[in-house]
């Protein structure tokens, strides 16, 4: 898992806020793990080695009676529909990933809103404190 992935999962199990605690379906589990192996490097060294092993048996069968001859129009329709399955797969990831961060970006706004509350509690209770040195040392 990449180190983006392993933060968004410690930010899931240990955020308070149940928008980014709730379960995915299974749907949206497979679109993410779609989307992590269709973004990797080994995917595409797999992608290279399953379309040099298409081109190179269609090759060697050219002599006799191959399943794919010479301008791979097989090859073209199967990429062609990965194509068209990977990209939605991979943009409703890329949503759901949006989704969290906004939530995740007002979570923090609203954790830094009370800490800014509360030190400025801090700094009116050491205003006050000050105050009354000054009074005591004044008497």
């Amino acid at each position: 898992m990449s180190k983006r992935g392993e933060d968004q999962n410690l930010i899931h199990r240990h955020s308070k806020h149940p928008v980014l605690r709730q379960k995915w379906t299974l749907g949206q589990r497979a679109a993410d793990h779609i989307a992590n192996f269709g973004g990797s490097w080994g995917f595409i060294f797999f992608f290279f080695f399953v379309l040099i092993l298409w081109m190179s048996l269609n090759t060697w069968f050219l002599l006799r009676k191959p399943f794919d001859p010479f301008p791979f129009i097989l090859l073209n329709l199967v990429l062609s529909c990965l194509a068209a399955i990977q990209a939605p797969v991979i943009l409703m990831s890329q949503n759901r990933q949006a989704q969290r961060d906004r939530i995740h970006a007002h979570y923090d706004y609203m954790v830094n809103r009370k800490a800014e509350r509360e030190i400025q509690n801090m700094q009116k209770d050491l205003d006050e404190i000050k105050s009354s040195i000054i009074k005591g040392y004044k008497k």
